[in-house]
């Protein structure tokens, strides 16, 4: 079976200034556009026979610059839905609640449209993601490659390790990285993390 190997999107705009982006469809600075086609040689170690990216703009462009522009866009790899704090910074939330922490309590309610997502809703639509990225591994010699969000890839590898979603708080993930999820006598390991050329 082969390896599942996350990317996380280059940067942008609102990753630097550490506002919470969902939906919103913030492009890739110029530095994220380097980020994203500096991963292909990392990816370029691999065998991939199935590529799934984010529908967001950012994740798209980054699997786009990165050699797979024909990667599959799948619903599930959306970021976290920060319902009301879409655009806000964790500084800026502590204002008004001080023990705050996204891993453990969510977020604030937001438009209907948008309503904002609990941990274990997320952790859920992970599952759902791994099902799938399951079902193409066993398909194939060959590895998968997901292209997404830090917050929802940190859930994935939660859970895909068998943890609860709150412990995506343990794998901090910097933009335009890639990290690889393998296995070890049968069980899911995490073989290399938050990985830049």
């Amino acid at each position: 079976m082969g390896d599942l190997l996350l990317v996380r999107h280059g940067e942008t705009d609102w990753s630097l200034s550490g506002q919470h982006t969902s939906w919103s469809e913030i492009p890739l600075t110029q530095n994220g556009r380097a980020q994203a086609r500096s991963v292909a040689p990392l990816l370029g170690k691999y065998r991939v026979d199935a590529a799934f990216t984010s529908p967001r703009v950012r994740a798209r462009e980054t699997a786009e610059l990165a050699g797979f522009g024909g990667a599959r866009v799948d619903p599930d790899l959306a970021e976290w839905d920060y319902g009301a704090y879409e655009g806000v910074t964790t500084v800026e939330i502590h204002r008004t609640r001080p023990d705050w922490f996204l891993f453990t309590d969510g977020v604030a309610p937001g438009p209907a449209e948008h309503p904002g997502e609990t941990p274990e809703q997320v952790g859920e639509r992970a599952d759902r993601m791994l099902a799938k990225v399951d079902a193409a591994l066993a398909n194939t010699e060959g590895s998968v490659v997901l292209f997404a969000h830090g917050h929802f890839l940190r859930v994935l590898t939660a859970r895909r390790l068998g943890f609860p979603p709150s412990a995506g708080a343990h794998f901090q993930l910097a933009t335009g990285t890639v990290s690889r999820l393998s296995y070890e006598h049968g069980r899911p390991v995490l073989a290399t993390w938050n990985v830049r050329p």
